[in-house]
């Protein structure tokens, strides 16, 4: 009986030690899963910042303004147009500005003679992810931007807008009278919005050697057909 005890005693001091590294582990273990549930936590923070998301640009390019508008139209607006292509404008970035223009001068003799200038502009703009503006935003910001340009031309007399029906998403009409070289011109400016795209058309023009400068509303009407043809235009272009 008194040599058993010892026996028992380093049996049980024994049979103690995996049950210590058992427990040792689990606390590991533990300790382990808490910090990566801790981890995982703390990349579902909703302090975490994402990108905004905003629609790609509808237009990707844009038309050749010099053949947005077609040939038939231009021998009306401008008779006696000098250069019939049409002169390009310059630009540096041709994939989000370019703008094209004609003029004549219908010489009548003693009757006198008719001066007309036609131009087109086209602005793109681009989504921005970074800011989190769409194109359409961007060139509806700058729609507005080009109205107020215009009806603020320098030296405008007269100035009325209203809206160019049937021109894009949205159009506005600015009819203004300016004297320059010493005669009156008429002018009928079309802005329109289609898209991630702004297209503004210019017609004026003045009678000269007696003639009579023309009348405004023709100029508009003329002005909203040549317009219509150029918003059409950058559609086709991206087909």
């Amino acid at each position: 009986m008194h040599r058993s005890a010892p026996r028992l005693t380093r049996i049980l001091a024994c049979a103690a030690v995996p049950v210590m590294l058992v427990v040792a582990g689990c606390s590991s273990d533990s300790d382990s899963g808490s910090k990566k549930d801790s981890g995982s936590s703390s990349a579902a923070s909703p302090d975490a910042k994402t990108s905004p998301t905003v629609a790609a640009a509808r237009f990707a390019k844009l038309s050749d303004p010099c053949k947005s508008i077609s040939a038939k139209t231009i021998a009306k607006l401008v008779p006696q147009t000098k250069v019939k292509a049409g002169t390009a404008g310059k630009s540096t970035d041709v994939a989000n500005r370019r703008s094209c223009s004609w003029n004549g001068l219908d010489d009548n003799g003693v009757k006198g003679s008719q001066y007309r200038w036609l131009d087109v502009s086209f602005l793109r703009y681009d989504s921005e992810s970074s800011l989190g503006v769409s194109g359409e935003q961007r060139a509806k910001d700058n729609y507005a931007k080009e109205i107020a340009k215009a009806k603020a031309t320098e030296g405008a007399k007269s100035v009325r807008t209203s809206p160019a029906t049937g021109v894009g998403e949205a159009g506005t009409a600015i009819a203004y009278d300016l004297k320059k070289t010493g005669e009156d011109f008429t002018y009928a400016t079309i802005v329109s919005r289609t898209g991630n795209v702004v297209v503004t058309l210019t017609y004026n023009g003045t009678g000269y050697a007696g003639a009579k400068s023309p009348a405004s509303g023709d100029l508009m009407k003329g002005a909203v057909a040549a317009a219509k043809e150029a918003v059409a235009s950058v559609a086709v272009a991206n087909k």
